[in-house]
């Protein structure tokens, strides 16, 4: 049976909306044509033209609001309310933009701007109840079913299995199990044997092969440690993460837990920073690299005429690096070690008094001068301002077997200051690794803009006290 595409599902709401939003423009225009035609009058626009730029800007708010972000069987009622918010917020935008010049009658104004946020949110709504209310139908019927997987074969795995095919409306099709023993000679299987796809050693293939979409975690209490493998070798942001929680955790009040047609799922989810916060990251991002790269060139040619000057080599350096869902890159940064310094060592951490760091390349490095040329990075989209620093190849592969989570830094884009750099040290050894992980873990779970400007003002009183090393 074929899984529902989350893209096309969420292409199709969009046309959906932008279809209701033309008819509540023209219904609107009809309703109050005293206010639209001052208003396209004033801008030199048609009533054509102006409904379309009203549907793409609804489009861009809703977008920006997180209303095409996880739709498959969303309540209703939570919809409603996140319409009901970008609605308000919408119409306050435009409300004030289009009285900027209070050519638009007094008298109308109020009643004009009920009857507008009463049709923009009443036909999305509509449309969004009636497009769920649809989707609830197909799904009680088995189709367009979301593929899942259990990680389990215990009693757990098997009661879940049995409350999702007994629950058609949870919109889960469960294709299988994954084996993950205890290491006893007790441990027991309860599920169909045939249903097995493998161990948890190759879960990224059998989410690939399978195109499992969500993960349900569904381990015994006894196997509770194995949570932290799980959630190591697991390592894909397209895959929704659900665990299964036993009775102490419901309890406990230390877990949000959500009520998906009755069944309790705590759900990690790959992906915390909205859509806005994203986009404005990216916006900065590129704002403030090329005033950087323009403002910092006469800076950046002084300093590599020094470093031409005062050691041999090049003045540039250029590294492998892992990005973004482990993507190698090429990071570029002024060079502040001698000429092949792991020639005779291979990759090794610098550590204080280095001696194969230059005189000027300790300077640049208290300064954090040595990193200006990753704002070429950052440009390009392989580096962001704030993230995870970007590790070399060959010492991801070793920390990816022996620091649990190690992957899950490689779900954003690595930055040139992160909060593992503003509160640890630089690395000298796999503790200091596995410290900077911890910070860097926090980071990627609780990511917004306010804690990236947190960071870069961290980073700019480092720079000014020279504690770079």
């Amino acid at each position: 049976m074929p899984a529902i595409n989350r893209n096309r599902e969420t292409l199709f709401t969009a046309l959906l909306d932008g279809l209701v939003l033309c008819m509540a423009w023209y219904i609107f225009t009809q309703m109050k044509p005293e206010i639209t035609f001052k208003i396209v009058e004033r801008d030199g626009i048609s009533l054509i033209l102006a409904g379309a730029i009203h549907t793409v800007y609804w489009l861009i708010v809703f977008s920006l609001m997180g209303l095409y972000k996880q739709l498959y069987l969303i309540s209703r009622f939570d919809e409603f309310v996140k319409v009901a918010k970008a609605t308000f917020i919408g119409t306050l935008i435009l409300y004030f933009y289009s009285t900027i010049d209070g050519d638009i009658l007094e008298a109308q104004r109020l009643s004009s701007v009920i009857i507008y946020v009463l049709l923009v949110g009443g036909v999305i709504t509509v449309n969004r109840f009636v497009v769920r209310s649809i989707q609830r139908f197909y799904a009680l019927r088995g189709k367009g079913l979301h593929r899942a997987l259990i990680i389990g074969t215990g009693k757990n795995a098997l009661s879940a299995y049995d409350d999702l095919n007994r629950n058609r409306s949870l919109g889960m099709q469960v294709v299988g199990f994954v084996y993950v023993p205890n290491g006893k000679d007790s441990d027991q299987i309860y599920v169909d044997r045939d249903e097995i796809m493998g161990s948890l050693n190759d879960i990224n293939e059998i989410l690939k092969d399978l195109e499992i979409q969500d993960l349900i975690v569904a381990l015994e209490p006894e196997k509770r440690e194995d949570l932290i493998k799980v959630l190591s070798k697991v390592n894909n942001p397209d895959v929704t993460l659900k665990l299964l929680p036993d009775f102490y955790q419901l309890v406990s009040g230390l877990n949000k837990t959500n009520q998906i047609f009755g069944l309790p799922l705590i759900e990690i989810s790959p992906d915390l920073m909205p859509f806005w916060e994203k986009l404005v990251k990216r916006l900065l991002d590129i704002v403030i690299s090329i005033t950087v790269l323009v403002v910092m060139l006469p800076l950046m040619i002084i300093i590599s005429i020094i470093i031409k000057m005062t050691s041999r080599g090049p003045a540039i350096y250029s590294q492998q690096r892992v990005g973004k869902k482990g993507r190698p890159f090429t990071m570029y940064k002024f060079r502040t070690m001698k000429i092949d310094a792991e020639a005779e060592t291979g990759p090794t951490w610098a550590r204080e008094n280095d001696p194969r760091i230059t005189k000027v390349g300790a300077l640049l490095r208290k300064t954090r001068l040595d990193e200006i040329p990753q704002f070429y990075n950052v440009l390009k989209g392989e580096m962001s301002l704030v993230g995870p620093r970007p590790e070399r190849p060959f010492f991801v592969s070793r920390f990816q077997n022996e620091i649990p989570m190690y992957n899950r830094r490689l779900r954003v884009r690595p930055g040139i200051t992160g909060w593992a750099q503003v509160k640890w040290k630089y690395d000298s050894s796999l503790d200091d690794v596995k410290e900077k992980t911890k910070y860097d873990l926090f980071y990627v779970e609780n990511m917004s803009l306010r804690m990236d400007f947190k960071i870069l003002i961290n980073t700019v009183f480092s720079m000014v006290r020279a504690k770079g090393q």
